[in-house]
This record gives structure tokens, C-alpha cells and sequence, in this order.
């Protein structure tokens, strides 16, 4: 370990091999640090807050501070687990969860640009970019490598399908469909994802398939429950198809126009 002189490390906070801490930083008791993870300058760890291997903290990140929630009791024991190879950039905050036991959870290989804001009981998978001041509010799902544009704002429950892209200044209050491309004031949906689609290598049958399945869902004026009525009849079923009809009909808050 490389622990500068002043910076703070509790002596119950667990931290992994080859671990570096930079000028000034603060990790606390609870904090659980995997291995090649390294803390920058003037950094805050706190509270029930586990981190996977090889994440880094670049200056004056805040992770694993109070939930920004009324309802938050003091005495609750709320916690944050990260995933591997993350990386956060300067001033971003990462809010545990909320309610006893309450959970935040973020998976591996994510870009957190600088002043990001993950609220409460978010779950972030993996793969996904959220460029600089883009915000989640509370209880956000953000599927695998969905990117959400700079200073975009997400309303608390909403869920963002993998491989969607959000444009900047987006204001985002109800769910983005997979693989969907979107952007406005509120959010629209403008069309399939198709760079981000084939750069994750789906095949140019399936990229045809959802053409056709985005064309009927937000081009058709069909209700939702017959465009997925027409989905199945007219669009041979695949992985992604599938997908895009369950997430669909899973929809709480209902899609984006």
C-alpha cells in the first residue's frame, strides 16, 4: 500500500493489495477497498461502502456519504456496493441506500464523469458511461452500457434499457427503452441506437428486427398493448426482440413518446 501522510485511513477500514491514497484523503471504518484501487487527492470513503479491484477516485470524489433523503434515519444501516474497474471522476457523489438495509448498487468497467450525482438505491450495471453533471435521482435503474449525456437529469424510478443513449440536458421522467437513442425536454425517443448496436457487435438481422419493432411501437398510433400484439405477430422472436417486448410490458412509469 501507498498511503500518503496525510490522508486518514481508519485502522478497521479493510483495504486490498497495492492500494493507493492520495493527499489528504478519508477512508472510514466500514469501508472495504479491493486491491489496485487508488484514491486521489482530498477524497471522502465513508460509511458501508465495498469496492471491487482496480476502481479509481480522482479528486474530491464523495462516496458513500448519507443518502439526500428526508426520510433518512441517522441510526439506519444503509449500504453501497461497487463493483471492478470503475472509474470516478472529480467531485462526483455516490449516496448509499436508503431504509434499513437499503442499497445502492454499481457493477464494473463504468466511466463516472466529473460531478456526477448517484442518488439512494440506484442500480448502475455494467459497461455504461454517464458523462459529466449527469444525474440520477433516486431508486434510477441504468441497464449495461447505456451512456447518459452530460447534465442530463433522471427522474427517481425510472429505468434506462441497455444499450440506450441519452442526449445532454435531457430531462428523463420516464423509462428509455433499450437500445433506443433519446433526448429532449422531456426525453423523446428519436430512433434506434444503431452505432452503439453495432459496435456491440448485433447482427444486421437483428438491427432490421428492431427497426421494425421501434417503427411499430412509436410510428404506428397503436397502443402499447396491441403494437406488442403486432410486434409478435409480424417480428420473428429473437434475444433482443424479447427483451425489448418484456422491458415494454415490465414499464412502470411507462416509455418515453
Amino acid at each position: 500500500m501507498n498511503i500518503h501522510p496525510t490522508a486518514i485511513v481508519h485502522s478497521k477500514a479493510q483495504l486490498g493489495k497495492n492500494v493507493i491514497v492520495g493527499p489528504y484523503s478519508i477512508i472510514e471504518e466500514n469501508v472495504v477497498l479491493g486491491d489496485d484501487c487508488i484514491v486521489g487527492n482530498n477524497c471522502l470513503i465513508r460509511g458501508y461502502t465495498t469496492i471491487g479491484k482496480g476502481c479509481q477516485f480522482f479528486s474530491g470524489a464523495v462516496v458513500g456519504s448519507i443518502p439526500q433523503d428526508k426520510k433518512f434515519k441517522i441510526d439506519q444501516k444503509v449500504f453501497l456496493e461497487i463493483g471492478q474497474n470503475n472509474v470516478f471522476r472529480e467531485y462526483i457523489t455516490v449516496n448509499p441506500g436508503t431504509g434499513e438495509n437499503g442499497k445502492t448498487i454499481i457493477g464494473s468497467d463504468n466511466l463516472f464523469m466529473a460531478y456526477c450525482h448517484i442518488a439512494h438505491d440506484c442500480c448502475v450495471g455494467n459497461n455504461c458511461v454517464l458523462a459529466n453533471n449527469a444525474t440520477l435521482a433516486g431508486h434510477v435503474t441504468i441497464e449495461d452500457a447505456a451512456v447518459v449525456g452530460g447534465l442530463a437529469a433522471i427522474h427517481q424510478f425510472v429505468r434506462v434499457g441497455k444499450l440506450a443513449i441519452i442526449g445532454g440536458c435531457s430531462k428523463v421522467v420516464q423509462d428509455i427503452p433499450p437500445f433506443s437513442m433519446c433526448d429532449g425536454h422531456p426525453a423523446k425517443v428519436y430512433g434506434l441506437n444503431s452505432i452503439g448496436l453495432k459496435r456491440a457487435k448485433i447482427s444486421s438481422e437483428t438491427l432490421r428486427a428492431l427497426h421494425k419493432a421501434f417503427k411499430i411501437l412509436f410510428h404506428s398510433g397503436l397502443i402499447k398493448v396491441h403494437a406488442l400484439e403486432k410486434i409478435a405477430q409480424d417480428i420473428r422472436s429473437c434475444p433482443e426482440i424479447d427483451y425489448l417486448v418484456d422491458f415494454t410490458k415490465a414499464s412502470a412509469r411507462g416509455l418515453c413518446s
